[in-house]
Protein backbone atom coordinates (compact mmCIF):
# COMPACT_ATOMS: atom_id res chain seq x y z
CA UNK A 1 0.00 0.00 0.00
CA UNK A 2 1.30 3.48 -1.11
CA UNK A 3 -0.07 6.74 0.07
CA UNK A 4 0.06 9.59 -2.66
CA UNK A 5 -1.55 12.79 -3.15
CA UNK A 6 -4.08 12.92 -5.92
CA UNK A 7 -5.69 15.16 -7.85
CA UNK A 8 -9.06 16.28 -7.04
CA UNK A 9 -10.73 14.61 -10.03
CA UNK A 10 -9.31 11.37 -8.49
CA UNK A 11 -11.76 10.59 -5.27
CA UNK A 12 -15.14 11.80 -7.13
CA UNK A 13 -15.81 8.08 -8.19
CA UNK A 14 -14.92 6.63 -4.55
CA UNK A 15 -16.78 9.53 -2.75
CA UNK A 16 -19.96 8.33 -4.83
CA UNK A 17 -19.51 4.83 -4.64
CA UNK A 18 -19.24 5.04 -0.88
CA UNK A 19 -20.48 8.27 0.58
CA UNK A 20 -23.17 8.96 -1.93
CA UNK A 21 -24.53 5.78 -3.82
CA UNK A 22 -27.20 6.82 -6.12
CA UNK A 23 -26.83 10.75 -6.16
CA UNK A 24 -25.50 12.50 -9.20
CA UNK A 25 -22.06 12.42 -9.77
CA UNK A 26 -22.02 16.57 -9.01
CA UNK A 27 -22.82 16.05 -5.57
CA UNK A 28 -19.46 14.39 -5.13
CA UNK A 29 -17.73 17.53 -6.51
CA UNK A 30 -16.75 19.66 -3.07
CA UNK A 31 -16.77 23.37 -3.23
CA UNK A 32 -12.97 24.18 -2.53
CA UNK A 33 -11.40 20.92 -4.44
CA UNK A 34 -9.50 22.75 -6.24
CA UNK A 35 -8.30 25.52 -3.90
CA UNK A 36 -4.40 26.47 -3.55
CA UNK A 37 -4.04 24.91 0.17
CA UNK A 38 -6.32 22.46 -0.50
CA UNK A 39 -4.90 18.75 -0.60
CA UNK A 40 -6.23 15.45 -1.50
CA UNK A 41 -4.32 11.91 -0.49
CA UNK A 42 -4.87 8.62 -2.36
CA UNK A 43 -4.20 4.90 -1.07
CA UNK A 44 -3.35 2.77 -3.38
CA UNK A 45 -3.47 -1.11 -3.36
CA UNK A 46 -0.85 -2.10 -6.28
CA UNK A 47 -2.09 0.61 -9.00
CA UNK A 48 -5.89 0.64 -7.57
CA UNK A 49 -6.53 3.15 -5.88
CA UNK A 50 -9.26 2.14 -2.95
CA UNK A 51 -9.30 4.90 -0.55
CA UNK A 52 -9.45 8.88 -0.77
CA UNK A 53 -9.47 11.64 1.85
CA UNK A 54 -9.53 15.67 0.99
CA UNK A 55 -7.96 18.14 3.48
CA UNK A 56 -9.12 22.46 3.12
CA UNK A 57 -7.88 25.32 5.07
CA UNK A 58 -11.16 26.04 6.01
CA UNK A 59 -12.45 27.47 9.53
CA UNK A 60 -15.67 26.07 11.44
CA UNK A 61 -17.14 29.03 12.82
CA UNK A 62 -17.62 27.50 16.10
CA UNK A 63 -14.10 26.79 17.04
CA UNK A 64 -11.27 28.65 17.99
CA UNK A 65 -8.04 28.44 16.20
CA UNK A 66 -7.25 30.66 13.38
CA UNK A 67 -5.77 28.27 11.33
CA UNK A 68 -7.59 25.18 10.25
CA UNK A 69 -8.13 22.48 8.17
CA UNK A 70 -11.39 20.43 7.58
CA UNK A 71 -11.04 16.57 6.22
CA UNK A 72 -14.29 15.82 4.13
CA UNK A 73 -14.71 13.06 1.60
CA UNK A 74 -12.84 10.71 3.52
CA UNK A 75 -14.18 7.31 2.17
CA UNK A 76 -12.64 3.54 1.16
CA UNK A 77 -14.26 0.76 -1.22
CA UNK A 78 -15.99 -1.90 1.14
CA UNK A 79 -13.09 -4.43 0.11
CA UNK A 80 -10.70 -2.83 1.55
CA UNK A 81 -12.42 -1.68 4.63
CA UNK A 82 -10.64 -2.00 7.78
CA UNK A 83 -7.42 -2.86 6.60
CA UNK A 84 -6.05 1.06 8.21
CA UNK A 85 -5.71 2.14 4.64
CA UNK A 86 -7.82 5.66 5.70
CA UNK A 87 -5.35 5.55 9.03
CA UNK A 88 -2.57 5.73 6.47
CA UNK A 89 -3.76 8.63 5.05
CA UNK A 90 -4.71 10.29 8.36
CA UNK A 91 -0.90 9.63 9.20
CA UNK A 92 0.14 11.40 5.86
CA UNK A 93 -1.76 14.40 6.22
CA UNK A 94 -0.61 15.58 9.42
CA UNK A 95 2.33 16.85 8.81
CA UNK A 96 1.16 18.46 5.92
CA UNK A 97 -1.47 20.43 7.78
CA UNK A 98 1.49 21.27 10.45
CA UNK A 99 3.34 23.02 7.68
CA UNK A 100 0.86 24.97 7.05
CA UNK A 101 0.87 25.82 10.65
CA UNK A 102 -2.86 24.89 11.18
CA UNK A 103 -3.26 24.18 15.03
CA UNK A 104 -6.53 21.81 14.09
CA UNK A 105 -8.06 19.64 11.84
CA UNK A 106 -12.20 18.93 11.68
CA UNK A 107 -14.74 16.98 10.17
CA UNK A 108 -18.36 16.12 10.45
CA UNK A 109 -17.96 12.59 11.07
CA UNK A 110 -20.59 9.70 10.26
CA UNK A 111 -21.67 8.57 13.18
CA UNK A 112 -21.32 5.13 12.26
CA UNK A 113 -17.30 6.26 11.91
CA UNK A 114 -17.12 7.93 15.49
CA UNK A 115 -15.40 5.18 16.71
CA UNK A 116 -12.59 5.60 14.20
CA UNK A 117 -11.85 9.14 14.62
CA UNK A 118 -11.74 8.60 17.93
CA UNK A 119 -8.83 5.70 18.13
CA UNK A 120 -6.57 8.20 15.38
CA UNK A 121 -7.01 11.00 18.06
CA UNK A 122 -10.05 12.91 17.56
CA UNK A 123 -12.87 14.21 20.08
CA UNK A 124 -16.56 14.93 20.28
CA UNK A 125 -17.29 18.54 20.21
CA UNK A 126 -20.68 18.65 19.27
CA UNK A 127 -24.03 16.95 19.79
CA UNK A 128 -25.40 14.71 16.70
CA UNK A 129 -26.66 16.91 13.86
CA UNK A 130 -28.47 15.79 10.61
CA UNK A 131 -27.02 16.82 7.35
CA UNK A 132 -30.16 16.67 4.71
CA UNK A 133 -30.29 13.74 2.18
CA UNK A 134 -26.74 12.29 4.14
CA UNK A 135 -27.47 11.67 7.56
CA UNK A 136 -27.00 12.31 11.41
CA UNK A 137 -23.22 13.48 12.09
CA UNK A 138 -21.59 14.83 14.88
CA UNK A 139 -18.45 17.36 15.17
CA UNK A 140 -14.81 15.89 15.82
CA UNK A 141 -11.72 17.53 16.11
CA UNK A 142 -8.13 16.69 16.41
CA UNK A 143 -5.22 18.91 17.55
CA UNK A 144 -2.57 19.44 15.52
CA UNK A 145 0.59 20.02 17.65
CA UNK A 146 2.73 22.92 16.01
CA UNK A 147 6.09 23.70 17.84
Amino acid sequence: MRVLRIHPKDTISIRQQMLRPGRPIESCIYTGDDDEQTFHLGAFVDTKLVSVASFYFEKHPQLSPPYQYRLRGMATLSEYQRRGLSSELLKMAFPIIKQNLASLLWCNARLTAVGFYEKVGFEKVSEPFTIPDIGEHILMTKKIEIE
